[in-house]
């Protein structure tokens, strides 16, 4: 049985994004509504908060210090010595209705990013359904060149890639699907998008994910209280029952790359306040007998 623990008590609204950084051994993850940074060592001790001017999707580390962001205001670098933001690009300029949601890294040090309609809201199920959007997924390359890859999204999540990095992972919590594609490492190429998983079920949608060193996808299943271990066919391989309903997102860390971390959202769900004590912190779950893999840095 994996041994799920509490790691942080931050209680964020809408905790997102954990990123494990080898070099620096430290957790980061995000409070998206808030605008929040937080990071942690490996026991979840030496906790730092750090506050953005407006929400954040996701962030990545940068190969020469520092991270990329993606905020509802586009790209853009952060400084944790100064906490200086400074732009890169915004896709976003003539489509207010959108900001970023998740993101991460390939092994060329490409960061991708998508986009998530701010009327979104799966919590929520007397407003009416989210109209058909055109939101997208952007690949921002070394060089600082956006390239839009995917439209037609309304809530991107959980990009992630196979350890062969032939094939890349991505979905939309509005169609509850992930979808695959072929993946070219050398361009950063996506093309013949497939069903890899969907979940239909009216109390659970797909939210973050990754990949394990055997090329299993891990997926947290917000409004569902689970985590979903899927084999590369998409065939659901394990299903932890999580201590909460609202786990958001995975990502393998720790010195042996064998804990998962899990964020959790914290805000009311359905004008119901939390009931469990420890609603929006993050959780570290031991003894899967999984290693993950290193999440690599932005190049730029």
């Amino acid at each position: 049985m994996p041994d799920i623990r509490l790691l942080v008590d931050c209680k964020t609204n809408l905790g997102e994004g954990p990123v494990w950084d080898v070099a620096e051994q430290r957790l980061y993850w995000v409070d998206s509504t808030a605008g929040e940074i937080f990071r942690c060592l490996e026991d979840g001790s030496e906790v730092q908060r750090f506050y953005l001017p407006t929400f954040i999707g996701s962030l990545a580390l940068r190969e020469t210090g520092g991270a990329v962001l993606a905020m509802a205001d586009g790209f853009n670098f952060f400084d944790f010595d100064t906490q200086r933001i400074t732009p890169i690009y915004n896709p976003f300029a003539d489509r207010p209705e959108y900001r970023f949601n998740d993101g991460k890294v390939d092994r060329k040090g490409r960061f991708f990013a998508g986009a998530m309609g701010l009327d979104f809201d799966p919590l929520d199920v007397s407003k009416p359904k989210a109209p058909a959007r055109n939101g997208s997924l952007f690949r921002l390359d070394p060089d600082l060149s956006v390239h839009e890859l995917e439209t037609g999204l309304i809530c991107s999540n959980g990009p992630c890639w196979s350890p062969d990095d032939r094939t890349f992972y991505f979905g939309d919590s509005e169609h509850k699907t992930i979808w695959s594609y072929s993946y070219d490492i050398e361009t950063g190429r996506i093309a013949d998008r497939r069903l890899f998983a969907s979940d239909q079920g009216f109390a659970r949608t797909v939210d973050g994910a990754t990949v394990d060193a055997e090329g299993f996808l891990w997926m947290a299943k917000v409004l569902g209280g689970q985590i979903i271990r899927y084999a590369p066919d998409g065939s659901i391989d394990r299903v932890i029952d999580f201590p909460l309903r609202n786990p958001t997102s995975v990502n393998f860390g720790g010195s042996n790359l064998d804990i998962l971390y899990v964020t959790c959202m914290g805000r009311p769900m359905r004008g119901i306040p939390p009931t469990h004590p420890n609603a929006g912190g993050v959780f570290a779950i031991h003894g899967l007998g999984v290693q993950g893999l290193p999440e690599p840095r932005f190049a730029g």
